[in-house]
């Protein structure tokens, strides 16, 4: 055992992280929500005020991302490794800018019209942000909800595995219904990002599951 575990043993943590990660995966799900409202109108000025929510949950997103890294520079002894800290943060981060991603590309691009896959997906997206919210409101007491978190963690995998078969189908779809090379680039292109953004979700999720690990 390093010096570094030694005094983690009997140096306080710090717990002060927990709050920020809960009001990440917080912010994280409201970004979800608004995105899955969102994919469910095709109008314009709904989209367009939509996409401003979006955006608004992003900074705020912004905000609790730099706070984290802030307490992280100023923190000697933290509740599990700095490195851990530092990816579940940016993961969360990296999910809501691809959420904010997607609504901004939607609003550039114009579809005349949205696939189905588009809704199912977002729906996903949601769902996996759900379980993500779950699981880190049970990290403070990660010992005792252990099987609680790995359950939501393999609730987002099966959601990612799900959202890769939607995927497929929407490109299938696309190339042999959308005749408009022009239409066919941005469908395409909003479809990739949906789909990678439930890859990011698993990404939280993996970062999640190397947290017990170490904790075990």
């Amino acid at each position: 055992m390093n010096i570094d575990k030694i005094l983690k043993l009997f140096v306080p943590k710090d717990h002060s992280f927990f709050p920020l990660f809960e009001a990440a995966s917080d912010n994280l799900l409201k970004g979800a929500e608004m995105l899955k409202k969102m994919m469910q109108t095709t109008d314009y000025e709904e989209l367009e005020r939509f996409n401003k929510e979006i955006k608004d949950i992003e900074h705020i997103g912004d905000e609790i991302t730099n706070n984290t890294y802030n307490q992280l520079n100023k923190s000697f002894i933290t509740p599990f490794d700095r490195e851990d800290i530092h990816e579940l943060t940016t993961n969360i981060d990296n999910v809501l800018d691809s959420i904010n991603g997607i609504s901004r590309r939607i609003c550039l691009y114009k579809p005349k019209k949205f696939i189905p896959v588009y809704s199912s997906l977002a729906s996903l997206i949601y769902d996996a942000a759900s379980e993500v919210r779950n699981a880190i409101h049970c990290l403070k007491n990660a010992g005792d909800n252990r099987n609680k978190i790995i359950q939501a963690c393999d609730r987002v995998k099966d959601i990612e595995h799900a959202a890769d078969e939607l995927y497929f189908e929407g490109v299938l779809m696309l190339f042999e219904k959308e005749e408009d090379p022009k239409e066919l680039l941005k469908n395409n292109k909003i479809l990739e990002i949906l789909e990678r953004c439930v890859d990011e979700e698993e990404d939280v999720t993996d970062t999640l599951k190397a947290i017990l690990i170490k904790m075990a």
